[in-house]
């Protein structure tokens, strides 16, 4: 019987979806860069306290209850009960995501390796591709231990990044704030940003088992909203000190530790932001290897172990070719694209359906 705590139930699915969105959300900042501070300073930040995060705990909190009330705790059945037959036009749309946000991960790994530590592009991929292996290996109990701990200290490397900067840049941050103008388009991008890094809470399903009740559920999905952009806070104050001259920077986190001149946060945040592009990747394909396992339990047989890490090399190695076209690119446009995908397979549906069987069940 799963060992059920506060921990467990509210703090855990937000630390978790920290956790997977951080790889394709902002560890490298070049999301932040691209989808808020575009927009100019305080156009960023609206786009990341009025839209971001409001979206997301609405939608977290009507999908954990989703997928207590039905116990879908995969992806497979969980948009079975919500789309019926139509299901599997969600998943097309998600092993598309999937592929480009690995190939994110994959040309960020390579990038980081290569100019933090001259080692070969190839490296990092590979690297990454056997951590990976390996946690998609042990399965889901290894998993939530590794991405809570993980989360834990990305929440600390980022706020001493802050505390620094604000040491060093105060007054740059200070008047990138009251100077720069707001520019248009902040709300249309921040709701792109939201809707292809919901999209992340396949990965997260298979921990929701440890919450009973609508009241816990709900809880946890705001919970979680404020979890996943906290660290995104953190990190976008630390950049606008660079501002504007930070906006065509490949990486923008290692520009920005490196500009601090401080060598042992600077090496520290390599190691964490590489660990956060694992286990972004870790958690994606754990989905899918879920995904398989449910459809081998409903044929009354059991998932060979080997298949975890066989489906993780599978993707992960079709993702090098499109981690090609590059780091900028492939967040500018790949990440645009599936998020009206996302809309239509499953926000609206959500809001709807979803919704719908949520409310004509009694609570518990």
């Amino acid at each position: 019987m799963l060992k059920r705590s506060f921990f467990n139930k509210y703090l855990l699915p937000g630390f978790i979806f920290q956790s997977v969105i951080i790889g394709g959300g902002y560890g490298t900042g070049r999301e932040l860069v691209e989808y808020f501070l575009r927009f100019g300073p305080v156009g960023g930040l609206l786009g990341m306290l009025l839209v971001v995060m409001v979206v997301w705990s609405v939608f977290l909190a009507l999908t954990f209850e989703f997928s207590r009330l039905f116990r879908a705790f995969d992806y497979r059945i969980f948009f079975k009960k919500l789309l019926g037959r139509a299901w599997p036009v969600f998943e097309v749309t998600y092993i598309a995501y999937l592929i480009i946000v690995l190939a994110v991960l994959g040309s960020a790994s390579g990038v980081l390796l290569r100019d933090s530590f001259n080692a070969p592009y190839l490296s990092g991929v590979l690297i990454m591709l056997v951590i990976v292996g390996y946690l998609t290996f042990k399965g889901s109990a290894l998993i939530e231990k590794i991405l809570s701990f993980w989360s834990l200290v990305l929440y600390l490397v980022y706020a001493l990044l802050l505390v620094f900067t604000f040491i060093k840049f105060g007054p740059d941050i200070k008047n990138s704030l009251t100077v720069a103008e707001i520019e248009p388009g902040w709300f249309g991008s921040g709701i792109k940003y939201a809707l292809y890094n919901l999209a992340n809470v396949v990965g997260i399903l298979f921990c929701l088992r440890h919450i009973e009740t609508r009241r816990e559920a709900l809880i946890s999905g705001v919970i979680a909203g404020f979890t996943g952009i906290i660290p995104a806070l953190l990190f976008y104050f630390s950049i606008i000190a660079y501002y504007p001259e930070i906006l065509p920077v490949e990486l923008p986190s290692v520009y920005a530790f490196g500009k601090l001149n401080i060598p042992f946060l600077y090496i520290a945040f390599q190691v964490i932001l590489f660990g956060t592009l694992v286990e972004t990747g870790t958690a994606l394909i754990h989905a899918v290897n879920e995904r398989v396992q449910s459809t081998f339990i409903s044929l009354g047989k059991k998932l060979p172990r080997y298949y975890r890490p066989l489906i993780a090399s599978v993707f992960l190695l079709a993702a090098f070719g499109i981690s090609l076209f590059g780091l900028v690119n492939l967040i500018a446009k790949g990440y645009g694209t599936v998020s009206w995908g996302f809309l239509i397979v499953y926000i609206l549906p959500l809001a709807t359906i979803g919704l719908y069987k949520i409310l004509k069940t009694k609570a518990d």
